[in-house]
């Protein structure tokens, strides 16, 4: 596996190497050794899947609060969505700055995203799935987020969302 650095503290790009043949190929999504290595969390405690019929679904942005706290290790397995990380962390270098990349079932890059950070996509294709092991069991009372629209972090989406959920849409926009 490969990790690239984003702009986000500790948030990282997870490209596989894949080994090829005739019969296709073969590639490890995730190493335990590895991501220690790299001083990521490595503990994951449950998998989510996360499907959407419409190219311009949006969903997020969301996160937990601490003590419940949660890392994300998000792949698209079908499809193509815009994936977004926001630091949420007021301690942070990169405090409420946003960075995004496109994930396909064709690249099958990941993102890892750390603690603290609210985490999004909007779908780039009719049916796209995403698949994300996280290392934390969720807990109603410690959901947040924000609006995907939000002045303050203003992310740069590629398209404009066609369809946000009421919950994503009554998220508050973040205050300095």
């Amino acid at each position: 596996m490969r990790f690239t650095p984003t702009p986000i503290k500790g948030a990282f790009i997870v490209d596989l190497e894949e080994r090829r043949d005739d019969r296709g190929f073969f590639a490890r999504v995730w190493c335990q050794q590895e991501f220690v290595a790299h001083g990521l969390n490595a503990r994951f405690v449950q998998c989510n899947s996360s499907s959407s019929r419409e190219r311009g679904t949006m969903r997020g942005l969301h996160y937990q609060t601490a003590p419940y706290g949660e890392a994300k290790l998000v792949g698209c397995i079908r499809g193509r969505v815009f994936d977004v990380i926001v630091d949420m962390r007021p301690d942070s270098p990169s405090y409420l700055k946003a960075f995004g990349a496109e994930l396909t079932e064709q690249n099958r890059s990941m993102m890892y995203v750390p603690e603290g950070c609210a985490h999004g996509y909007l779908t780039l294709e009719d049916d796209s799935e995403v698949l994300y092991p996280v290392t934390e069991f969720y807990h109603p009372e410690a959901e947040a987020g924000l609006r995907w629209d939000d002045p303050v972090v203003s992310v740069a989406w590629p398209e404009t969302p066609r369809i946000v959920s009421p919950k994503d849409q009554a998220w508050p926009s973040h205050q300095r």
